[in-house]
């Protein structure tokens, strides 16, 4: 198993349909690539990005985006994620994400999250159901 270090990659596509539009999703009213879902896109392909290298039982939450959308992508084309690991501080992680449609990019920006122990962090959030 490789260390967690900066400079970890990840690369993820998506076609886009009629299900992950704008219109569809109520985040606007066009058949276009939605923004909730080249986010959605970008934290997935960084959670993944780093699974595998976390300890067993751990994985990561998505706390913070800074993320821009800077163009308009149609149903059919293929959108690319490209993440990196770009700062570590214990076990907050920060990643660099790129989108790109094919006529190149489409979103950019950073999101941080943070590495969880799965078990302690699912007792904890059941706790707010008996508060």
């Amino acid at each position: 198993m490789s260390e967690l270090s900066r400079g970890v990659r990840g690369t993820r596509e998506l076609l886009v349909t009629s299900e992950n539009t704008a219109k569809a999703l109520g985040s606007g009213g066009l058949d276009v690539f939605s923004t909730p879902s080249m986010i959605a896109l970008m934290e997935f392909c960084a959670a993944q990005s780093v699974l595998p290298l976390l300890p067993s039982g751990n994985s990561t939450v998505g706390t913070r985006l800074d993320i821009k959308h800077l163009s308009a992508t149609p149903i059919g084309m293929t959108v690319r994620c490209e993440t990196e690991l770009i700062e570590i501080d214990r076990r907050r992680l920060v990643f660099l994400c790129r989108a790109y449609d094919d006529a190149g990019l489409i979103g950019e920006g950073t999101q941080e999250r943070f590495i969880v122990d799965n078990a302690k962090f699912m007792e904890k959030t059941a706790q707010k159901k008996h508060n």
